[in-house]
């Protein structure tokens, strides 16, 4: 009888052993291991938009940091980030290889709209995560469709409606110009912005003209659309022909009312360029910490972001925003490798990219939290309105979005 107790205390210590290994053992997709974790993107660190390569100089250097400090549960980030000088043949080609040769877990904050577009497709049938791109664009927040690939900041209908909502509500009778890049990143804000005048639009659109990013300047175009008769102009451009359009529409005596979406709303890369004296009154939005704001001079959240630029990134202008984005999405995909544990495969780092709640990033703006869902790849969903003021952007009115 006792022999038989033995035995059965035996098999069943066994049992749970073997239960309790199966639980702790560690999953892997490629890209991940004991010791590495390794992340892919392309970015502009050429081309017309060369500007924003800052966005992947700082992510790198964040990882540096998370490192330097133990890594993910011991494990380094490792980035490769690839340049495409903002050319999808090229993006398609250096994906390719981040997916096929490097075998990259996920591709993060890869820069552009047209760039991951001509990728999309390709990464969905891969099924290789596609995470907080660089690009607010209405087309990565579809998890039907394309269930590997997720945004990060707002998207460009949200933005651009709410800048037609603001139009509506404080100058119904405006006469509006508008400008825009001749892509999805610009047809997209002017959609939003349609929107949000609603059927008032075709009444008060006066205006529109359309450049590439491969034009030399927007001169032409601004000439053209001040000859419209509008008072009022939505400029929907990248930092270099935002800062042309800015300092034409000045030296033409033009002086409508000036509205410019986010992505070209930096002081360093887009305002100082075209003369901040050239920039009074632009009006743009924001959702994220300005560093230059004298407001958030002694908060800690500021100051960790300049020890940060300090330590890791000294070439880089701490106060440009676009440093702030990249910091702010690698604390983003740093909050998602951690919440995936010991369970590093590329369907666990989608699971959990779809389920963030409440995340409270240090840069970003109080109460402005990000949340996903299986159905809601739109991480940042709200925006608050500010002004230049000739030295500094001044927020007002609530924040808006969902």
């Amino acid at each position: 009888m006792r022999t038989k107790w033995c035995a059965a205390s035996v098999a069943m210590i066994a049992t749970i052993l073997l239960a309790s290994a199966a639980h702790a053992q560690k999953k892997y997709g490629p890209g991940a291991s004991d010791q590495e974790i390794k992340l892919g993107q392309t970015m502009s660190y050429s081309g017309p938009l060369s500007v924003f390569g800052t966005i992947g100089r700082a992510e790198a250097a964040y990882f540096e940091k998370v490192n330097a400090e133990g890594g993910i549960d011991g494990r380094k980030i490792n980035l490769i980030s690839l340049d495409d000088g903002y050319a999808p043949p090229r993006t398609v080609e250096q994906t390719r290889k981040l997916i096929e040769q490097e075998e990259v877990l996920a591709l993060f904050s890869s820069l552009g709209t047209p760039t991951n577009a001509a990728i999309q497709k390709y990464v969905n049938v891969k099924k290789v995560p596609h995470l907080f791109l660089s690009t607010g664009a209405s087309r990565w927040g579809d998890p039907h469709q394309f269930p590997w690939t997720m945004g990060w900041g707002p998207n460009y209908l949200q933005e651009g409606r709410i800048y037609g909502r603001y139009i509506l509500e404080n100058h119904p009778d405006a006469r509006i110009a508008v400008l825009y890049q001749n892509d999805d990143f610009g047809k997209d804000f002017l959609k939003g912005f349609q929107d949000g005048l609603g059927e008032r639009s075709v009444q008060m659109i006066v205006g529109e003209a359309t450049y590439e990013p491969t034009d030399p300047t927007v001169d032409s175009q601004i000439t053209t659309l001040k000859a419209s008769g509008a008072d009022t102009f939505f400029d929907i451009a990248s930092p270099k022909a935002a800062a042309q359009a800015i300092r034409k529409v000045y030296d033409i005596g033009w002086r409508p009312r000036h509205l410019l979406q986010s992505v070209a709303a930096s002081i360093a890369s887009t305002l100082k360029p075209a003369g901040l004296d050239h920039a009074v009154g632009v009006i743009s939005s924001t959702y994220y910490k300005d560093p230059t704001d004298p407001q958030w001079a002694n908060d800690p959240a500021v100051l960790a972001y300049r020890a940060w630029m300090k330590g890791y990134y000294p070439a880089g202008n701490p106060d440009d925003v676009y440093n702030v984005w990249g910091y702010s999405q690698a604390q983003t995909i740093e909050h998602v490798l951690r919440q995936c544990g010991d369970e590093l495969t590329r369907e666990n780092v989608m699971r959990q990219a779809a389920n963030l709640k409440e995340l409270q990033l240090p840069m970003l703006l109080p109460g402005i939290k990000l949340n996903t869902s299986p159905t809601d790849y739109y991480p940042i969903k709200q925006v608050q309105l500010m002004k230049f003021d000739g030295k500094q952007w001044v927020r007002f009115g609530g924040v808006l979005g969902r």
